[in-house]
């Protein structure tokens, strides 16, 4: 009996797929395996969940293009199982892996989310303060460990564009939760307004904040940041109160 697919393990797995897809907007691919024996599961013990997910879009329209979570020695509730859910009787940590690619992050930055973000600064451009609206934004992930951003911005009072262009290296904090670009190097707009392109700076770091992809009773600290031509993958831990599952 406990050789194959338990019936319980089954119903565990669907209900963590729909309360996970219940916290996205969009889902292309949501896989939840959970790794244990019957004798073990009312017990209280699971040997291992693990959450692959592709094409997950969280709120601020931002996509990840893959997620891999991996959890082991999860205690549980045994009580919980009889309700479909999986209830954890003390946090668990996870192994996790996030990729965005460069249409990803383009998506956001041309997102409702992000123009509102903008268009609600006051920047002092050429000496007037001035609201801005973004007309286009072209963010690029290079083969060298940097992101560079070209962007077009309209400047509301007088109605005319301007260029704000630069390449940076993002660098994860110390807490793990945040990206900053360190070592920006501007394009020949610099001296436009130093406050415009730092706003830029500022939405780039948000966007890529690993915050955004928190989940209900799931935080991610970051480990690793890997900049590659096109992909940013990012590595980090998992700290997991409740694993969502279908209410």
């Amino acid at each position: 009996m406990a050789d194959s697919p338990g019936l319980g393990e089954q119903a565990l797995n669907k209900a963590v797929e729909i309360g996970l897809s219940s916290q996205l907007d969009e889902v292309e691919n949501l896989d939840v395996n959970i790794k244990t024996d019957p004798l073990k599961l009312f017990q209280g013990e699971v040997d291992a969940v693990t959450i692959e997910g592709e094409g997950l879009v969280m709120q601020k329209d931002l996509r990840m293009e893959d997620l891999k979570m991996q959890m082991t020695n999860v205690a549980i509730n045994p009580l919980s199982v009889a309700f479909g859910k999986i209830e954890l009787t003390k946090p668990t940590e996870a192994k996790a892996q996030v990729v965005l690619t460069e249409v990803d992050i383009n998506r956001a930055f041309n997102s409702e989310y992000v123009r509102s973000q903008l268009q609600s600064q006051k920047i002092h451009v050429n000496g007037q303060l001035t609201t801005i609206q973004p007309q286009h934004v072209d963010f690029r992930l290079l083969g060298d460990g940097k992101v560079s951003l070209n962007a077009t911005i309209k400047l509301v009072e007088t109605g005319e564009n301007q260029q704000v262009a630069f390449s940076a290296v993002p660098q994860i904090s110390a807490n793990g939760k945040t990206v900053s670009l360190e070592n920006v190097e501007y394009g020949k707009t610099e001296e436009i307004s130093p406050e415009l392109t730092k706003a830029l700076v500022d939405q780039t770091s948000e966007l890529l904040n690993l915050s955004n992809f928190d989940l209900e009773g799931i935080s991610l600290q970051v480990k690793q940041l890997k900049v590659e031509l096109g992909k940013l993958t990012l590595q980090a831990e998992a700290y997991i109160e409740q694993i969502p599952s279908d209410q």
